[in-house]
């Protein structure tokens, strides 16, 4: 708001602060349907990597036409055995997917209690001398390959990887939200330590870029002197320059020790259907303070569509996990097996951006013209956005193909152009006979050859012909 406001725009700057930011995001929706005039898009790869003390994090570049069109922001956090994502939170929702790996999740949602306690007394000296208590802190969540985890616009958030292996996680922020009332550019606010990011500084610098991009830069208390932070939090001139992490040079993803122990569930399944109850309890508490943040959706048995030949798709949205309805997004799991065919369909009410888990394939997607905008190979680690209502296709290559699909929607809609549930399918036969000039029985075979539901089986000389 305060960057909007410094421009000589007065009007537009009284009608944000007047009116809750409608004028703004409807401006912004206008740009953003002026992006989406786009003749082409392609498979995108990482624009750079931002190394850290305890892994790395990959960074799609906001400027290409197709990330802009879908309003999104998408990163990829490497988070090494040990370490931690520090305390962050961002001007955008956001959807996090685990590839890989298996570790902790905590969320600070403003006015709910510290329902976690420990059960060993610590001995602490303060202003008052000793004192014994026990470690209280809000409620924190498992997470493990296979979770999409959800997290609200400004409620910060913090990933520890206590696993055995590295913990991967595959990140879409969504910038056109209507929650985030700065700009189209994610902004995320460190609570710990001091990002930099020269690196973005210096690929600016020689190549002319003057658009906005996502940038690091310090933690917030840095922001703010330190004789204020000693007096907010009540501690020592050194404590307080420890907050501004000046010294810092460990990234935002870092190495703990040991000591790193928490009080959380000791079963995975328990922690996650558990609610907190009190006699105090209200409203507030039973809906935002115990809400379930993470639904798996690489479980076999829990697939939406499954064809046994072919693979199955798993979707999570805000009927199954109701946050969902409050950042309005959902997503898609897809496994295809080797030269299968996920049908071709549209999105009605959302654009997708599809990440390449596994394998590689053939994805076709095809806009309101006559031509494809996208024919090509696609493989793992690659990132392809698939406008609302662009027709898609994929087809799975030998080694088969799986992704994960973040949608801009909580409950968005497929429609299928081939298959038991397609358009085709639900025209009388007359339709479709008067449609594409044919006979009857053609038309009858076009209707009820395919009986499957969106994954079909394909033959080896069908694959050779794509």
């Amino acid at each position: 708001m305060v960057n909007s406001c410094v421009l000589p725009i007065s009007i537009l700057c009284f009608l944000v602060l007047t009116t809750g930011g409608s004028a703004y995001r409807h401006e912004a929706g206008q740009q953003q349907q002026a992006q989406c005039r786009i003749q082409s898009i392609n498979p995108l790869e990482p624009a750079r990597r931002l190394q850290h003390e305890a892994g790395y994090t990959d960074v799609w570049d906001q400027t290409f036409d197709q990330i802009q069109c879908a309003g999104v922001a998408a990163s990829r956090h490497l988070i090494q055995q040990g370490g931690l994502l520090l305390p962050t939170f961002s001007n955008a929702p956001l959807l996090a997917y685990v590839v890989k790996g298996r570790g902790i999740v905590g969320t600070i949602n403003p006015g709910c209690a510290e329902t976690f306690q420990s059960s060993e007394q610590i001995d602490v000296g303060g202003q008052f001398g000793s004192q014994k208590f026990r470690d209280q802190h809000q409620k924190i969540h498992r997470c493990r390959k296979g979770d999409i985890v959800a997290f609200k616009v400004g409620v910060a958030h913090w990933v520890h990887n206590d696993g055995n292996e590295d913990l991967e996680l595959m990140v879409v922020h969504d910038t056109s939200n209507v929650e985030n009332q700065l700009d189209q550019n994610l902004r995320r606010f460190f609570l710990a330590g001091n990002p930099q990011e020269s690196e973005m500084q210096q690929r600016r610098k020689y190549s002319g870029q003057q658009q906005d991009d996502e940038n690091f830069s310090g933690n917030l208390f840095q922001g703010f002197e330190t004789e204020v932070l000693a007096e907010s939090f009540q501690v020592d001139m050194e404590t307080a320059a420890r907050l501004q992490g000046q010294d810092d040079n460990r990234g935002f993803i870092v190495r703990v020790g040991k000591e790193f122990e928490m009080q959380r569930p000791s079963k995975y399944e328990e922690e996650e259907r558990r609610r907190e109850w009190s006699p105090k309890s209200n409203r507030f508490e039973e809906t935002v303070c115990t809400m379930r943040i993470r639904e798996n959706l690489d479980d076999p048995e829990r697939a939406d569509v499954y064809t046994a030949q072919g693979g199955r798709i798993s979707t999570v949205n805000s009927h199954n996990l109701p946050i969902l309805k409050e950042i309005q997004l959902s997503a898609e799991r897809g496994v295809l097996y080797e030269n299968a065919m996920a049908a071709p369909h549209w999105t009605l009410n959302a654009h997708n951006i599809i990440y390449i888990l596994r394998g590689t394939g053939r994805i076709q997607v095809v806009g309101h013209s006559n031509r494809a905008v996208f024919n090509g190979e696609v493989r793992q680690g690659q990132l392809l956005v698939v406008p609302q209502n662009y027709a898609e296709v994929k087809l799975a290559g030998n080694e088969g193909l799986e992704w994960v699909s973040f949608k801009t929607n909580d409950r968005a809609i497929s429609s299928p152009l081939a298959g038991k549930t397609s358009v085709i399918r639900a025209m009388p036969v007359e339709v479709v006979m008067s449609a594409f000039r044919m006979s009857r029985d053609e038309a009858q075979k076009l209707k009820y050859n395919r009986q499957e539901v969106r994954i079909f089986p394909r033959s080896k000389r069908q694959s050779e012909r794509i």
